[in-house]
């Protein structure tokens, strides 16, 4: 029994470690910060070309200090390492402070704010994240070019399954998002990996 106690005490306090070394850092802007978060100069166009480049797309993640669900996200979905890897592979992930005054170049070529972005493109709740175009289209705002959003926050499957849903070209097919959404979440369940984490 000692023995039993003593292994289920070592695998809690391995599981605790892991997730400790994936735990995001809060910075001096109070926003959490992923170590696979990529910094650049937020140039929009310059920025969907290095994704390319990299075999990734581009996604901004909007998000603001003391926002409870933007801590939920990085606390509890992008600490799972199923979406981290998932999205760390896929995609080039650009945070921006909603309320922040880091210089930001549109692809029409103005150049704002990171809170003017945010005013100009329309986005008003933290998180949100954006979905860019492979290509960076001329004369288009990021709101006008971006090929899907997911404003707020969502469990572990709606929030893996959009990216994956963006990866895959989704928004180009038929198959709307709630459609292919609701198809993985029926295949999870038939192979009896779905806990309550929809």
């Amino acid at each position: 029994m000692h023995k039993l106690l003593a292994r289920a005490v070592t695998m809690l306090m391995a599981l605790a470690f892991s997730q400790t070394l994936h735990a995001a850092e809060v910075g001096d802007d109070g926003l959490h910060k992923e170590a696979w978060f990529t910094i650049t100069f937020r140039d929009i166009a310059d920025d969907i070309a290095q994704a390319k480049a990299e075999g990734k797309r581009l996604a901004l993640t909007f998000e603001q200090r003391g926002c409870i669900y933007c801590a939920q996200m990085h606390e509890k979905i992008l600490s799972d390492p199923e979406v981290r890897d998932y999205i760390a592979a896929n995609f080039m992930v650009v945070q921006y402070n909603m309320f922040g005054d880091e210089e930001v170049t549109d692809l029409d070529g103005e150049t704002l704010t990171e809170k003017t972005a945010a005013r100009r493109w329309g986005y008003v709740f933290t998180p949100t994240i954006v979905f860019l175009p492979e290509e960076a289209p001329e004369g288009k705002t990021v709101a006008e070019a971006a090929v899907a959003t997911m404003p707020g926050a969502f469990g572990k499957w709606t929030f893996l399954n959009m990216f994956r849903w963006v990866r895959e070209k989704g928004y180009e097919r038929d198959e709307h998002f709630q459609q292919y959404h609701a198809r993985i979440i029926n295949e999870l369940r038939a192979e009896g990996r779905l806990g309550d984490e929809e």
